[in-house]
């Protein structure tokens, strides 16, 4: 059955679809979020407005927009490709960005609503100094959310150049452009409460459109998911796609690597910024935790549709193709759609994974606006003299200045799946941020010194292996095919740089010589256990 279907499209590898009608539904879709950025851009009228969306959302709203920021590129795009080409190996993106959520909604959530107002160094600085924590936070959210947003360009780049035809690099880097232009008029005009919606919007159609696909895959099969496996093993030639190892199974380095891999993944989600700052568009702790049980829901549902797609896309596409696209690895989802439902579906499903881009995209930049505009500017430069007024003008400044570097990013991190990127991102997140949040809440000796050497240390050390892995070069799929200087052999940098962050913290604590100030220990112990006080503080 399968070999027909893939001998038939093989020729077909640079044009899917009817681009007109691509652009159409495109265009259709980017028209009704700009109005529904327009509308909910009319009630930003202060601070709280517009970094945290008024704290209007239920956490019902809030769970579905944290599903719709984390169900990126990477998790529609990059985990049904790498399922494609890796089976079971690629699959082990979807546990653990699920398993991940069990981190956040047991460790971070209710406390991070309590203690913070608008950012993770909100919570960070609460009992130690302002300035050097501030600074540091603000630099590791920075880092975090560019690395995040390479990704997304790169999906986007992929995804559109597939459904125009377009497999020259020039011609991804203007769609690449494009899309980093639309963000930018996103969150300049919506703000927190427009990207929420967004966000909404999109976790709805991505999760209806993944759901439709997957009972139509497995229609085709007679709803026996046993036949899906046993074409997905003929069109790849082998049994090793059901079998873990294919990808991370070859020697000790690749074992060692995808155990990197796990721990980046398992850890990073509690130390993302911009997944940590949607815990404050809710009104109580009650709604943060409510926001986080309805995310892992649907979050759930989704990475299991991923598993039917990916070897669907295995078994109706087959490896070849799918690798000789525009986008590759990316493209398989695209077509997979355009194979079941013709330039329709195609066009529908890819809009949806365009939704999908701009929507993770608009959170992560406000996150990062924010991160300056609150943290460096308010708190360090204008040391609190200044208006909200003031730091929203400053925040929307940010915004065109991180647009302009994501898509300098993401010309340069064409063809490289989105899932592994975004692993990265995890990664860093882990190593620089998730330590210092644990011992601010938990260890009541924690001092300055230890949270800015932690973050500082696992921030660096997770930059320079990356830099030196064969991510950035040494192989004709690194980011530099041509150079060759990867010195460290893992691909990701997670089983050094997350433990090197924590033993950072715990030693530049034990031999810090000054002890910080127990009353604000105690009030901030209080206040993440209870959220007495918090409601006030938020006011101010």
């Amino acid at each position: 059955m399968n070999a027909l279907i893939v001998n038939a499209a093989a020729t077909e590898t640079t044009k899917v679809g009817d681009p007109l009608i691509n652009m159409l539904i495109f265009g259709l879709f980017v028209g009704v979020t700009l109005v529904v950025v327009l509308r909910a851009s009319r009630n930003n009228k202060t601070a709280a407005d517009y970094y945290a969306g008024g704290r209007s959302f239920s956490g019902g709203q809030n769970g579905t927009a944290i599903a719709g920021d984390y169900l990126s590129a990477a998790s529609f795009l990059g985990i049904v490709g790498a399922i494609a080409i890796n089976g079971y190996d690629g699959f082990l993106y979807s546990i653990g960005f699920l398993v991940a959520w069990l981190v956040a909604l047991l460790l971070v959530a209710e406390l991070l609503r309590n203690t913070g107002k608008f950012t993770m160094a909100d919570v960070l600085s609460f009992r130690l100094k302002q300035r050097p924590v501030r600074i540091a936070a603000a630099i590791s959210t920075l880092a975090v959310c560019l690395f995040y947003l390479l990704a997304q360009m790169a999906g986007a780049g992929g995804l559109v150049s597939l459904l125009l035809g377009i497999d020259d690099r020039v011609g991804q880097s203007v769609v690449i452009t494009v899309v980093g232009a639309l963000m930018i008029l996103y969150v300049l005009v919506g703000g927190m409460k427009g990207t929420t919606w967004v966000q909404i919007i999109k976790a709805g159609l991505l999760i209806a459109g993944a759901f439709t696909m997957t009972i139509w895959v497995l229609a085709l099969y007679g709803f026996n998911f046993s036949a899906l496996l046993g074409d997905a093993v003929a069109s790849a030639g082998t049994e090793a796609i059901l079998n873990p190892g294919l990808q991370y199974g070859a020697n000790a380095t690749t074992k060692l690597d995808f155990l990197s891999l796990g721990l980046a993944l398992v850890l990073g989600t509690a130390g993302l910024p911009h997944v940590l700052m949607r815990f404050y568009t809710v009104p109580t702790a009650k709604e943060a935790r409510r926001s986080v049980v309805w995310a892992i829901w649907l979050i759930g549902g989704f990475y299991l549709f991923t598993l039917v797609l990916g070897y669907g896309a295995g078994a109706l596409i087959g490896a070849d193709r799918i690798k000789a696209a525009p986008g590759g690895v990316n493209s398989a989802a695209p077509l997979l759609a355009f194979e079941l439902g013709g330039p329709l579906l195609l066009g529908v499903i890819s809009a949806v994974a365009f939704a999908t881009i701009l929507a993770v995209v608009a959170g992560l930049t406000i996150t990062a606006a924010a991160s300056f505009a609150h943290d460096i500017y308010a708190s360090v430069i204008a040391k609190g003299k200044t208006t909200p007024k003031q730091e929203v003008k400053v925040a929307r400044r940010t915004v065109v200045v991180i647009g302009v570097l994501s898509i300098v990013g993401g010309i340069g991190a064409q063809g490289q799946n989105v899932a592994f990127l975004v692993a990265l991102a995890f990664a860093v997140a882990a190593s620089a941020n998730l330590p210092t949040i644990i011992y601010s809440l938990f260890w009541k000796k924690f001092s300055t010194q230890g949270a800015v050497w932690s973050m500082y240390g696992g921030l660096a050390a997770a930059l320079v292996l990356i830099v030196f892995s064969p991510v950035m070069s040494g192989n004709p799929t690194a980011m530099i095919p041509d150079a060759n200087f990867a010195i460290f052999p893992l691909k990701n940098p997670g089983i050094v740089s997350i433990p090197l962050a924590f033993f950072l913290g715990w030693l530049g604590t034990v031999l810090d010589k000054r002890v910080e100030d127990p009353i604000k220990q105690a009030e901030m112990e209080v206040r993440s256990l209870t959220g007495v006080g918090a409601e006030k503080a938020v006011e101010h």
